[in-house]
């Protein structure tokens, strides 16, 4: 046993003995990370230029290390710069300095105001960080402190990197890190103090100075001289409140109902406190000699008005509550709500009375006989009379969430052809209603289009503005559901009575809008219709005219005459066209078959028998002669028939038609019955194109309809004359061809006695129906795209008057992003918070523009040149991190910041009982206040960077960088130091 336990012992004893540790390993993939960022070796670059840290471009690169079960991440933090000459460095190598330790001493690039902590404290252009990964991890023993920075050392001697490695230490908030950088024969360490509470030797420059020197330790007797940079900040907090101009909405008077139609048509823009809540000066004294300047516990030489270098920076209050950003986000969260408009108000406010819900029969006798149109006075109190009484059915008046003038205000500003008292001139109105802004080519007004929203004058834009005040003014989703149900119940009130909706565009509906605009506009060609059929008279004239204002001068006039110039003379009886015409017609057309067919066999025929045609057939249903063409066989002129207008249709009932035609299938059956029902329209125009052109044929129709399908050459006759022959195209020869088929059915029936191929009263209640049981959730989600749209039109109109650089660049990005995602239906509601949080930060840039020009007076400012200099003034600080002031304490910014500061300061010295004092003898006080009160209060932030050169350890070594670096703030004061020493001669 023993004999065979032997040769594992030895093994054993081999393999501990080789097995690197864990500390081994650890700075073995340090020096591995090194090499392959390729930090190995003599570090070149350029001097730096001034403010090359602010403006150019800082690069990171992170990887993952552990020591044994301990992980750190290890990021190497450096400026983007363009490579250097390297035959020119390379003359260099043996008496320069590493390129660390020649930044030590660079002062073009002291207090930078946007950089990593290591570079403000010590100039650094590149260095690599160790530190724990884990956020709540911290090294906080001094013996793994001491470990790490072993490590360091060994690594960067190991590889001869030259760029300084450092090490976090303690927890992370504090900002402890300890490091080195090593170079041929020298080393510099960085070290770092940091205090709660500042010693008070340490409070001044001549204190920092002692320990500075004491920490050289030089033995020179005369010690090189010390450079030094200053900078003193001086936080001002106390605005006066006459610099902020933007003034709170009046809630009380909206409430009140003391709103006119311009508040109701316009977004609120502006923040309601001061978007900027601090302003920071920063005094610099960038290069003073030890010796020019005194400045201890008992005196100061350093004045900030006397200071070289001024500074500024704002701080900008953290999301200031801002109107523009509150409506849209509350209207947002309509979005989300669940209930319907019936939960919210109660019982169902759509019912009809009592007595019309009981017996179903009056509304089929409605639809079934025929009334007279009545015109009532038009005002709000009677557009809403309706509406009212039912809602104090159901809840009492004190109850309504909107009162009566709110209310009443909205109504008139959504629909202002109500104002009007008389209905005499109503219908001239309504004709020209939805043109009272003439569509514009300017690319603001054809946003809608992008956004999938609604035009800018029209009521459904109006109304989403009037719902985005109310939900945030008026009773929230209760005033919203409140006016939803007075909106459905004007519209239906409108269907009935014949009113257009004004603020619509005339046609069929726009797909490039929101469906809720497309379902207005089909409401409003309903109306159209219904009004045309009821009165007799056509809406517009043209070569298709639309079914319900077709005409028909049959019924005994005389066609002989028909003139093209006096289309008034078309369509004089309509008495016939009611809701019931096609049980009407359906019985008239057998007679028009006897008629029907014996023409139609006659077109079988072709060219021969079609002159055998009888002729005896009155022609109907013409609008005008066409002009140029006559008829192949009769030769008589071929007349433009009266034809229906095609059904309009609304996004949703295009997706369901195409839905049903995809169910046909592929089959041969399938295509045909899809053929069949795309071809309804086709065969109603035939049927008018016959009735207008007794004794026509196909090929009549079809040079009218589709001239590309009949095809014209000139040909050689017998007697040799050259004549044109028609004929009807290759495709339109296809056997059982939908165009011939089609023309064989067709009978020669007039526009006005056809089945309508749109039925406006089925379309109307279908419209009327899908309103009605909007929630207000679906509601909002219709309207956000017009909310958005009217926003950017908002915040570009108020970025005009600002002239913003930065601003333009975000609106274009909110406008293309937008388009991106409103373009399609039932958008994500993270990508609408994006849209919704951009345009908050537009307002809120727009508002601190405006708070700064106030503070800085530039519009007071009567000198053109200053006016000027301010304003470029005022548009850097809101673009840039620091900015400085021309001029210093002396020049125009610098003259008014230091008056902020000297009101700031009597303000706090004069206790508030005395304000009545201090203004009635502010005169008498300025001489005293003056050397009372400083101009300046304390600074609240100290900053020192001491640097000098000089032999270190031992008076024979080489001179070498030295540098201290002091921050001193009311709570927290640190000293980070980078101490070099000659590794060669000590």
């Amino acid at each position: 046993m023993a004999a065979d336990s032997d040769p594992e012992s030895e093994v054993f004893e081999i393999t501990d003995f080789t097995t690197a540790s864990e500390w081994e390993r650890f700075i073995s993939k340090i020096e591995e990370v090194l090499n392959d960022w390729k930090l190995i070796g003599i570090s070149s670059g350029k001097p730096l230029e001034k403010g090359v840290y602010t403006t150019g471009t800082w690069e990171e690169k992170s990887d993952e290390i552990s020591f044994a079960d301990f992980k750190f991440s290890i990021t190497h933090h450096y400026l983007v710069q363009e490579p250097s000459d390297k035959d020119g460095k390379e003359e260099l190598v043996e008496d320069a300095l590493p390129l660390p330790m020649q930044d030590l001493l660079c002062m073009n690039n002291d207090f930078p105001p946007r950089a990593h902590c290591l570079v403000r404290w010590y100039g650094l252009r590149e260095f690599v960080v160790i530190a724990p990964a884990a956020n709540n991890d911290a090294v906080l023993s001094e013996s793994k402190c001491n470990l790490l920075l072993s490590s360091v050392s060994i690594a960067l001697g190991n590889t001869g990197c030259q760029v300084p490695l450092f090490v976090q230490i303690h927890h992370k908030w504090r900002r402890m890190y300890v490091g080195e950088c090593q170079g041929p024969g020298v080393r510099t360490d960085f070290e770092m103090v940091h205090l709660r509470k500042v010693p008070n030797q340490y409070t001044h420059l001549s204190g920092l100075l002692d320990i500075f020197k004491s920490k050289i330790g030089c033995p020179l007797t005369p010690l090189p001289p010390v450079s030094m940079a200053i900078r003193l900040t001086y936080v001002l907090q106390d605005w006066q409140q006459y610099f902020w101009p933007q003034q709170p909405p009046d809630i009380d008077a909206l409430v009140g109902g003391e709103v006119g139609g311009l508040e109701f048509g316009k977004l609120p823009l502006g923040a309601c406190e001061d978007p900027i809540s601090e302003l920071h000066l920063a005094t610099t004294w960038p290069h003073l000699t030890e010796g020019i300047i005194v400045e201890n516990d008992v005196y100061s030489d350093l004045d900030p008005i006397q200071a070289p270098q001024w500074s500024v920076r704002v701080r900008k209050a953290d999301n200031p509550q801002c109107l523009l950003g509150d409506f849209l986000t509350e209207f947002f969260k309509l979005c989300r709500r669940k209930e319907s408009t019936d939960e919210i108000l109660g019982r169902s406010a759509f019912e009809e009375e009592g007595k019309e819900v009981a017996d179903i029969t009056h509304a089929l006798s409605k639809l079934t006989e025929p009334a007279p149109v009545p015109i009532h006075k038009l005002s709000v109190t009677n557009m809403v009379h309706s509406a009212k009484k039912k809602i104090r059915k159901h809840r009492g008046v004190d109850e309504s969430p909107l009162n009566n003038e709110v209310l009443n205000t909205i109504l008139l500003f959504l629909f202002p052809d109500a104002a009007d008292k008389l209905a005499d001139g109503f219908e001239s109105r309504t004709n020209t209603s939805a043109g009272n802004n003439p569509p514009s080519e300017s690319e603001d007004y054809n946003l809608f289009s992008q956004f999938k929203s609604a035009p800018s004058d029209s009521l459904t834009y109006k109304l989403a503005l009037c719902l985005c005040m109310i939900n945030f003014y008026h009773g929230g989703v209760k005033g919203v559901a409140h006016l939803w149900q007075e909106f459905v119940l004007e519209m239906r009130y409108r269907w009935e009575n014949n009113y257009l909706i004004p603020g619509l565009a005339n046609g069929p509906p726009d797909l490039r809008c929101c469906l809720l605009h497309q379902k207005l506009q089909m409401l409003n060609c309903c109306i159209e219709r219904k009004k045309a059929r009821d009165e007799g008279k056509r809406g517009g004239m043209s070569d298709r005219s639309p079914a319900g204002t077709s005409g028909d001068a049959g019924r005994g006039a005389d066609h002989s005459g028909d003139n093209p110039d006096k289309e008034k003379e078309v369509g004089k009886s309509w008495e016939s066209w009611s809701d019931s015409e096609e049980e009407f017609f359906e019985c008239l057309s057998d007679t028009e078959d006897l008629k029907g067919n014996g023409q139609e066999n006659g077109k079988k025929g072709g060219a021969k028998e079609g002159n055998k045609e009888p002729v005896n057939l009155k022609p109907e249903g013409r609008l005008h002669p066409h002009g140029k063409l006559t008829l192949l066989h009769p030769g008589e002129p071929l007349y433009i028939p009266i034809t229906q207008e095609p059904a309009p249709m609304t996004e949703d009932l295009l997706e369901e038609q195409s839905e049903v035609l995809a169910k046909l299938g592929t089959s041969a059956e399938g295509a045909h019955l899809r053929a069949r029902m795309q071809s309804a329209c086709l065969l109603s125009d035939m049927e008018s194109f016959k009735a207008a052109n007794p004794g026509c044929c196909l090929e009549d129709f079809v040079r009218w309809y589709s001239p590309r399908d009949y095809i014209e050459e000139e040909v050689v006759d017998e007697k040799g004359n050259i004549v044109i022959k028609g004929e009807l195209s290759a495709r339109m020869k296809i056997p059982s061809n939908m165009w011939v088929e089609a023309w064989e059915t067709a009978k020669p029936v007039p526009a006005r006695r056809q089945k309508r191929l749109f039925d406006d009263t089925r379309e109307a209640e279908k419209v009327l129906h899908y309103l009605a049981v909007q929630k207000p959730a679906d509601l909002a989600r219709h309207l956000l795209p017009c909310i958005i749209h009217a926003a950017v039109l908002k915040v570009k109109e108020e970025e005009a008057l600002e002239d913003i650089s930065s601003v333009k660049k975000i609106i274009k990005q909110i406008i293309s992003h937008s388009s991106k995602v409103l373009r399609f239906p039932n958008p994500e509601d993270k990508k609408l918070e994006e849209i919704i949080a951009q345009i908050m930060s537009v307002e809120a840039i727009i508002a601190r523009a405006r708070s700064l020009k106030a503070k800085f007076g530039v519009e007071k400012c009567e000198n053109k040149e200053e006016k000027e200099d301010l304003q470029r003034f005022v548009n850097c600080l809101l673009e840039q991190p620091e900015v400085s002031v021309v001029g210093a304490g002396r020049g125009p910014a610098g003259s008014i910041i230091h008056k902020l500061f000297v009101n700031a300061q009597r303000v706090s010295a004069v206790p508030p009982l005395d304000e009545d004092l201090r203004r009635s003898g502010l005169a008498e006080e300025r001489r005293p206040n003056t050397g009372g009160v400083a101009d300046f209060p304390p600074p609240t932030g100290r900053e020192v960077i001491l640097r000098t050169t000089v032999p270190r350890p031992a008076p024979y070594s080489k001179p070498l960088p030295q540098r201290m670096y002091s921050v001193l703030t009311k709570e927290d004061f640190r000293l980070a130091g980078a101490f070099s020493a000659d590794t060669t001669f000590f």
